[in-house]
């Protein structure tokens, strides 16, 4: 996973692989029939570290916006603290990929579906609670969330002042 995860889906070598896992070209293709399948269960992989940590939002307790802005900071800290800036495998398999493996595009819109899912629950319990106004679309401002956290990481790559990417999680909870 992190050897896609550095190099991304097409510069990355049968050799980089080998090196990554350790095993020679020959085991590789006996463990994994190709770089694709690898790439695939990489993905999945991934998906199941976000999924945990989705879990554990819904069961935090407190006020919604705190959880969704820490949600969102901690994606920052996350991508500013990585020296190579890598940010999300399932968005750089989206940009890198598109729609042009199948397999790819479902494993990605799995994920994604999953964290606009998670910010749903959280909104809806938001409304529940009187924390956010029940005129709110709840599928919508989830969209907008996991929209947010696209921003995070696609700046986060490159910037040199993170106040940029604070002030999009500053917008985005200040309109909820």
């Amino acid at each position: 996973m992190n050897v896609f995860w550095d190099g991304g889906y097409t510069a990355t070598s049968t050799d980089d692989l080998c090196r990554g896992t350790g095993v020679g070209r020959s085991s590789l293709y006996n463990t994994f029939t190709s770089k694709r399948e690898l790439y695939q269960k990489s993905l999945r992989r991934y998906a199941e570290r976000t999924r945990a940590t989705q879990s554990d939002l819904l069961e935090r307790p407190g006020p919604v916006r705190a959880i969704i802005r820490d949600f969102l900071t901690e994606a920052l800290r996350n991508q500013l603290a990585d020296p190579r800036r890598r940010g999300c495998l399932a968005l750089n398999a989206a940009v890198e990929i598109g729609n042009s493996d199948d397999d790819v595009a479902t494993l990605v819109r799995s994920d994604f579906d999953a964290i606009v899912d998670t910010m749903r629950a959280l909104i809806e319990r938001g409304q529940r609670d009187g924390e956010l106004s029940p005129d709110l679309d709840p599928l919508a401002v989830a969209r907008l969330v996991h929209s947010s956290l696209v921003g995070v990481h696609v700046v986060g790559r490159v910037t040199d002042k993170p106040e940029r990417v604070t002030d999009i999680i500053d917008a985005l909870i200040d309109a909820l």
